[in-house]
């Protein structure tokens, strides 16, 4: 299947409302979106981190600040 889209038109408003609706499209079935082997082995090592108490937690706010912080 090709689909042309003109997202070179596309306000960024309107492409994030095209990935809102393609995600919820795939969510309505999650079981057929394939999670890739590293997700696994990602989860893996962190319950691991928990188990040994070596995991760091940030409440929201923090978290959002980080993640900001990151992006400046």
């Amino acid at each position: 299947m090709n689909v042309a889209l003109p997202l070179d038109r596309m306000t960024a408003s309107e492409k994030l409302q095209l990935i809102e609706t393609i995600w919820n499209d795939l969510t309505r079935e999650p079981e057929s979106v394939p999670s890739p082997d590293w997700h696994g082995d990602v989860l893996r090592e962190r319950e691991q981190r928990v188990a040994e108490g070596k995991a760091q937690f940030l409440d929201i706010a923090d978290a959002k600040q980080a993640v900001r912080d990151l992006l400046k």
